[in-house]
């Protein structure tokens, strides 16, 4: 009888939505058939010398910063020429076809884009790659459902042309970086019974409007499989689910690919190097960019001013073209160029929060589609923990912007009323938070940040200051390919071939498959779960990593040490990230090449020792360096979560193990799972129940010691065996 009632509830679920499913698939058929007919030809045009097929050496080193700094310092500005011997040489010296403000996701693509069309690009970064925004996103590649909600409801264009672009742009995400970007299944759980037909409606129109760039088709699950695939989800008064799939990548390392592949390409970076000024050319003298405005604007630019954050330097470069791709900073550098000019971002916060990974399934997440306040959140499993997020508030524009404790308890309230009871929500179980601002394009009809559209803009000014605005992290490429396309047309550039970036794989996946983590433990004696990490974020360059490896003197593993035992990170990718992907600060480090600080800001800070110390082998730190770095990194990682009283940690105190010590204090253990006071003090009672001779280790002896006090038959006859 029950087995009828479950068999007789799928077929509702599969009626109440089947008559929704089949007006959607008719209405929306014809877009299914455009997208197939403008989908990527992948397979076309396999020209060896085509730069979208150029493979990289697998030990290839790149140029070192200070390589790229004397590139950029050979570009100089007119009014620097004051001999024959200068105005002699100043035909030879290399002026830039662009200089690119940011190095972001969309200023790596635009560097990207260029360097591959065969134009001169320079790069300049204030901070570090992908140290803004594009590190604190929510790590989906998504078309963005909650946007076509908008655009059917609303009636909004906009927004439909933003989900239908978005959609044709993760195809091309996933296959041009493989190794940092999979495949997500997503679950929409139903608890009202005529929400059915609303939501399997809602995501058949994401995949027919995906077309044939579709990854897998949604599909609806009744009660049962809705919680055999995420347990802990809340049981009572579930219908079912709706389960959709998206992408999923790691951003800051999809930004570094995208940088070095930028080099790789022949574009000259530096990161940590900051645009103090902008040049313009004198109104008398000649230029090729289009003139904008009236004929009183002022002179084009012509170059910057930038000064190296790391040794205080400050020199000139020239440019024939200039594009601010800073995210929500944009305004800054359009201040630099005209300070009269209105700001053209409304910055959005969005906080979110890292959790132990029994909190989600390992291989599908979750939205809710309507929390308590009418935003989206997602719950999603991220780099072996996972993520929940996010909050959506107006925010000021500041570099590193601290998570509020209030936001960070909303996201836990929103997590606990779709979880079930029985796993209970704690705040001791987050492990990081930290705070991301989003770049809205102001719409000035717009009352809150929610109404604001993700979408991007280009923007000239009438001194030639190119700015690309807005946008999110799955458009980069196409907003890049815009931006690149309006700067050839602006400053009359001459590139020797189309943008090519559809095709063109990155840094690491020329050589990567699904199985290359087993040909590095067969090869190196790696843990299984660290050549896994190895192979997810660095490619074919996880060989170069491997390269550096120094035996560990046990039977297994062969070679690696971890940074920290409960992460796959290795003292191996310091030295790698150091030498060949521009490293210059701990921060860069624990943040951007590896994710140890998003993942767990206190684990973050237990490594921060031996992380100074091999950056101080390789960059020859003196010791009043190596504490100056440990402290602005303790100050970094209170914008990832860290609590206040560990500032009061210096570097010998982290290195003598004071920290483990302060934090099993408070009430917490130092690992992916925590324990709350009350929980650790019944846990520790216990242990001392068991450790019967008080020497802190439970023995099998002990262990025959508690079982006859429970008056357990037949103890001698038990053979214990501890591995």
């Amino acid at each position: 009888m029950n087995r009828l009632r479950h068999n007789a509830g799928r077929l509702n679920l599969r009626a109440v939505a089947g008559g929704s499913a089949l007006l959607t698939g008719s209405s929306l058929l014809y877009y299914y058939y455009q997208s197939r007919d403008s989908r990527l030809q992948l397979d076309s045009s396999r020209d060896i010398n085509h730069p979208a097929n150029q493979r990289p050496p697998v030990l290839w080193t790149p140029p070192s910063r200070q390589d790229m700094i004397n590139a950029l310092k050979a570009s100089k500005l007119v009014h620097e020429i004051k001999s024959p011997a200068d105005l002699q040489s100043k035909g030879t010296e290399p002026q830039y076809d662009l200089l690119v403000i940011g190095g972001g996701a969309t200023g790596a693509g635009v560097a990207l884009d260029a360097a591959s069309r065969g134009l001169k690009v320079a790069l300049v970064e204030r901070d570090d790659f992908s140290s803004g925004t594009s590190s604190k996103s929510t790590k989906l590649v998504h078309g963005g459902v909650r946007y076509l909600q908008k655009a059917v409801f609303n009636l909004d264009y906009e927004q439909y042309k933003l989900v239908r672009e978005a959609l044709h742009e993760r195809k091309t995400f996933l296959h041009i970086a493989p190794h940092l970007s999979l495949h997500l299944p997503i679950m929409l759980p139903v608890y009202k019974w005529w929400q059915v037909p609303y939501f399997y409606a809602g995501c058949k129109m994401y995949d027919l409007l995906a077309g044939s760039e579709n990854m897998e088709t949604s599909y609806l699950v009744g009660k049962g499989k809705a919680l055999e695939n995420f347990p802990m989800l809340k049981a009572d008064g579930l219908c079912g689910a709706v389960v959709y799939y998206d992408g999923s990548h790691n951003d800051s390392r999809m930004n570094m690919a995208l940088v070095m592949s930028a080099v790789h390409q022949g574009a000259v970076v530096a990161n940590h190097m900051e645009v103090v000024g902008l040049h313009k050319k004198a109104a008398n003298e000649k230029t090729d960019v289009k003139p904008r405005g009236s004929a009183e604007s002022p002179g084009v630019l012509s170059g910057a001013r930038l000064r190296d954050q790391v040794t205080g330097e400050e020199f000139d470069i020239r440019a024939k073209g200039i594009i601010n791709a800073t995210g929500p900073f944009c305004d800054g550098i359009r201040k630099l160029d005209d300070p009269s000019v209105p700001n053209i971002v409304a910055p959005s916060s969005g906080v979110h929060i890292t959790l132990p990974a029994y909190y989600a399934p390992t291989h599908m997440g979750l939205i809710d589609p309507a929390t308590s306040d009418g935003r989206v959140i997602f719950f999603l499993p991220w780099q072996g923990n996972a993520i929940a997020g996010t909050t959506d508030s107006p925010a000021e524009v500041e570099q590193d912007p601290l998570p509020k404790e209030q936001e960070i308890q909303w996201v836990l309230g929103e997590v606990r009323n779709y979880l079930s009871p029985e796993l209970k929500v704690r705040r001791g179980d987050v492990l990081s938070a930290w705070c991301g601002l989003r770049p809205l394009v102001r719409n000035p009809a717009a009352k809150d940040s929610q109404s604001l559209v993700r979408n991007h803009m280009v923007h000239v000014s009438p001194s030639g200051l190119l700015t690309i605005a807005g946008g999110k992290w799955t458009t980069y490429r196409a907003m890049a390919e815009e931006t690149v396309d309006a700067a050839i047309e602006t400053f009359n550039l001459k590139p020797q071939g189309p943008c090519v970036t559809k095709l063109l794989q990155l840094i690491g996946a020329h050589g990567w498959h699904n199985t290359l983590y087993i040909k590095l433990i067969q090869d190196f004696g790696l843990e299984s779960e660290v050549a896994k990490h190895l192979t997810d974020n660095y490619g074919d360059r996880a060989w170069s990593v491997c390269s550096l490896a120094e035996p560990t003197g046990n039977r297994w593993p062969v070679h690696g040490k971890r940074l920290d035992p409960s992460y796959p990170y290795l003292e191996e990718e310091v030295r790698y990230v150091v030498r060949n992907e521009y490293a210059i600060t701990p921060v860069d480090i624990i943040a951007r090449r590896t994710r140890l600080a998003f993942l767990n800001a206190q684990a973050a800070l237990e490594v921060l020792p031996r992380v100074i110390d091999i950056m101080a082998e390789e960059l020859g730190w003196t010791n009043m360096h190596k504490e100056a770095t440990f402290n602005h990194s303790k100050q970094f990682l209170l914008s990832m979560g860290l609590p206040r009283s560990k500032l009061r940690l210096s570097l010998a105190d982290v290195r003598r193990g004071l920290l483990r010590k302060q934090t099993a204090e408070e009430g917490q253990l130092f690992s992916r799972a925590m324990f709350s006071p009350k929980e650790l003090t019944q846990l520790r009672k216990e242990f001392a129940d068991l450790d019967t001779n008080g020497d802190g280790v439970i023995s099998p002896n002990d262990l025959q010691s508690a079982l006859e006090h429970l008056d357990f038959a037949n103890v001698p006859k038990v053979q214990f065996s501890l591995s």
